[in-house]
């Protein structure tokens, strides 16, 4: 039987899914709060340095996968205008739910579809950009996910990740302190799930760092990979071609 982290439980493979379901049903409707409170608002700037370095531009198609709440895919709209399309795509439909109708609110009507990383139910070669923000980590084959993504890429094409890593060294005794002493409370207080919070501070230690996955999107056949470290490496942007 293959088994996958989960935070730092060990778990069979076929269960990771349906943990993961569990942790973002439970936060959806607070997510978006959660995420301001953590990050003091950094996130945002986060997401548009990846749309930013994304190089998207007007009429291209871009794939949002682990969309959630909508927050890049609505920038990526904003690019791409009215020639171009952004579909978003998530395998938890709460938080899918949560972010259509987020975007219906702000006028924005996009194409939503849930559906799992590891098997993106599109045709090769389809989309100009990929991006993943915050949800590479939560996948339990991510090799899996990055070569599915690398699949529906056109030729030229770039995936962009966004995701926590590996924080500067004399950061670390602090960023440990905030992430299982105060997140954890917070996650209490404002969403009514400190075990949620948790885990998401014991994913981010066993995923891979900053080499280590941009090895792996190499390993992908993904090209001219590179990272920038964000915010002391607490968060990093990967970004590779496909060509």
């Amino acid at each position: 039987m293959k088994t996958t982290n989960f935070g730092y439980q060990t778990v069979p493979e076929e269960k990771k899914a349906q943990k993961v379901a569990g942790v973002f049903d439970s936060v959806a409707t607070r997510y978006d709060v959660m995420n301001d409170l953590m990050s003091g608002g950094l996130h945002r700037l986060w997401k548009r340095f990846a749309v930013e370095a994304s190089g998207v531009a007007p009429g291209d198609r871009v794939l949002d996968v682990a969309a959630g709440t909508g927050d890049l895919a609505r920038l990526f709209a904003g690019r791409v205008g009215a020639r171009g399309a952004v579909v978003m795509t998530d395998v938890n439909a709460a938080m899918l739910t949560a972010g259509r109708d987020r975007l219906l609110d702000a006028g924005a009507l996009l194409p939503v579809v849930q559906c799992d990383a590891e098997k993106l139910p599109f045709n090769a070669d389809r989309f100009d950009c990929v991006s993943i923000a915050f949800g590479l980590r939560n996948v339990t084959r991510k090799e899996v996910a990055l070569a599915e993504m690398r699949r529906v890429l056109k030729p030229g094409g770039r995936l962009i990740v966004l995701e926590f890593s590996k924080v500067w060294a004399p950061l670390k005794p602090a960023y440990d302190a905030y992430s299982f002493g105060v997140l954890p409370r917070l996650g209490k207080l404002i969403a009514g799930d400190a075990e949620a919070y948790r885990y998401l501070a014991e994913s981010i230690r066993v995923h891979p760092d900053q080499a280590a996955l941009k090895e792996m999107m190499e390993q992908t056949g993904l090209e001219r990979v590179e990272y920038f470290n964000l915010a002391a490496g607490i968060v990093a942007l990967h970004r590779g071609y496909k060509f």
